[in-house]
């Protein structure tokens, strides 16, 4: 991961324009963060959720986690004043008349859980539509605690909070990208603004690092899913949504939660390629065409490769991919269920389409081998899990 971060992440600070109409995202301050391409550990759709606030008098804080980027209605207001998709906090102030500004040390808090526990690399606190009402700055620190704590074992004094993100200023609407030095294991973690204002959304990306003991109670599982460590390394073409979202929990519900390409117009085809949860023997997949209807892949192979490496990609180039699944005609919106011959050991998998489409779900049932578990074990260990 050094290399993604050799290049420091742009600061965006101060207010941001008032909205003058038209595009609200016209004048959105952004820029293309490196670890983005990395799960979204804070991911509602794999179980994370906002555990409590100190206040969200202006805007919900489950809004943190929403998919999506935050939406801006300029005639939406309420009974409190301006509704916004985000968490918002109400103004502090001072002691007294004398003394009416905040503290230097005010700031509101939230408490996440992840979705899946691992180690993060970068966050995104995203102030988008809060121009003059973002916080000045803030801070993420991480825990790790096991079990499902509720706020106040969280905020007890048995729980031990590590600095992720020190205080630093943030600019409105903007996505405030930070890279994170590699470390432990976390399960939680805790945003602080100072002293009050919105966030829009906040991304946690990171490395998932699942219990091993939880994966060995289980038996077999899908080594391949997101939840249990499996990620994307890299795909051909991620044109109208990203392969990550083949292996995210659950059957997709729309065709933009699942993986399309663009047309092929040349006799080539598309792939993506895996890294599992650790080494693992497949005994049996499925690839869910699930709402992709006009637009499903044609035929697709799934091969794996066990090793220290995921070899070349290239067509005609496989090096040590077995192909598990031979090419196989696919029906739009239809899960394909197969049931291997033999069970195929590997580390690696990649599923190959032809000749271009989409495919909403790849799973890859099996069980971690003797030496795919002490990897793991080790794993969780290293990161201080």
């Amino acid at each position: 991961m050094t290399a993604q971060h050799a290049h420091p992440a742009p600061r965006f600070t101060g207010a941001a324009r008032p909205y003058g109409g038209g595009d609200p995202y016209a004048d959105y301050r952004t820029a293309d963060f490196p670890f983005a391409r990395l799960t979204d550990l804070a991911d509602r759709r794999l179980g994370a959720g906002v555990v409590a606030a100190d206040d969200e008098f202006f805007a919900e804080r489950e809004n943190l986690l929403l998919p999506g980027r935050a939406v801006f209605d300029p005639e939406h207001f309420g009974h409190k004043g301006k509704v916004m998709d985000g968490w918002e906090t109400r103004r502090r102030r001072g002691p007294s008349a004398g003394d009416p500004w905040p503290a230097q040390e005010d700031h509101d808090w939230a408490l996440i859980r992840l979705g899946a526990p691992g180690v993060v690399h970068g966050v995104v606190v995203d102030t988008a539509h809060f121009r003059g009402n973002h916080p000045r700055a803030v801070s993420v620190e991480g825990a790790s605690v096991p079990g499902t704590p509720g706020p106040e074992e969280l905020l007890s004094d048995g729980v031990t909070w590590t600095t992720l993100l020190p205080r630093t200023p943030v600019g409105g609407h903007a996505a405030n990208g930070f890279a994170v030095p590699a470390g432990r294991r976390f399960t939680h973690l805790r945003l602080s603004q100072y002293p009050d204002g919105g966030i829009a959304r906040l991304r946690v990306y990171g490395e998932v690092v699942p219990d091993p003991a939880w994966l060995e109670a289980l038996g077999t599982f899908d080594v391949v899913a997101l939840e249990n460590g499996g990620r994307v390394e890299d795909a051909s073409d991620r044109f109208y949504s990203p392969p990550a979202n083949t292996i995210r929990p659950g059957r997709s519900q729309r065709m933009d939660d699942g993986w399309e390409t663009r047309r092929r117009r040349d006799r080539g085809h598309d792939w993506i390629r895996y890294r599992l949860a650790a080494q693992a023997e497949i005994r049996a997949l499925e690839i869910d065409t699930a709402c992709l209807k006009g637009n499903s892949a044609g035929w697709a192979s799934v091969s794996v490769r066990d090793g220290a490496g995921a070899g070349t990609d290239e067509p005609g180039g496989a090096g040590d991919w077995r192909e598990i699944l031979p090419r196989t005609r696919l029906q739009p919106d239809t899960n394909h269920r197969f049931v291997l011959p033999a069970p195929a050991v590997g580390t690696y998998a990649r599923v190959d389409v032809f000749p271009d489409g989409g495919i909403s779900r790849l799973r890859l049932f099996g069980s971690l081998t003797g030496q795919g578990s002490a990897a793991l074990a080790a794993r969780h260990r290293e990161p201080g899990g």
